[in-house]
């Protein structure tokens, strides 16, 4: 029996990774600095891992098949268009939150501590 594509993402939206359950347990129900999380969101077309609305914050777990260079381009094109619509994507390797979960929450925390802003060019926010 032949698995479609549709399938194979719904069984994935259900059922997390390893990876993904390890760090939603730090990420749900407002642990982590009281910010809302969601997991397995649909923006643009594109389901990402991770969510925080308010802080337009996604966060990816990606596994060895994104080193691919077919999957690796497409990671690219994905992530610049969601760039495009003001959110700040970031990315991490299974193997860090297996082996450096603090770290993760660290890159994580950079990001969540304060609201969204509109996307101004560097040199305009400076006044340049």
């Amino acid at each position: 029996m032949k698995t479609s594509r549709s399938h194979f993402t719904t069984v994935l939206r259900k059922n997390q990774t390893p990876w993904e359950h390890k760090l939603w347990n730090v990420l749900r129900a407002k642990r982590f600095r009281g910010v809302k999380f969601r997991r397995q969101v649909r923006i643009e077309g594109f389901i990402v891992d991770f969510l925080c609305p308010s802080r337009k914050l996604i966060i990816e777990l990606d596994g060895g098949q994104h080193n691919e260079e077919y999957k690796t381009l497409k990671d690219k094109v994905r992530q610049r268009r969601l760039e495009i619509k003001g959110y700040k994507v970031l990315r991490f390797w299974n193997n860090e939150v297996d082996h450096n979960l603090e770290g993760v929450i660290e890159e994580i925390s950079k990001y969540s501590l304060f609201p969204a802003s509109p996307l101004i060019p560097l040199r305009e926010r400076r006044g340049k």
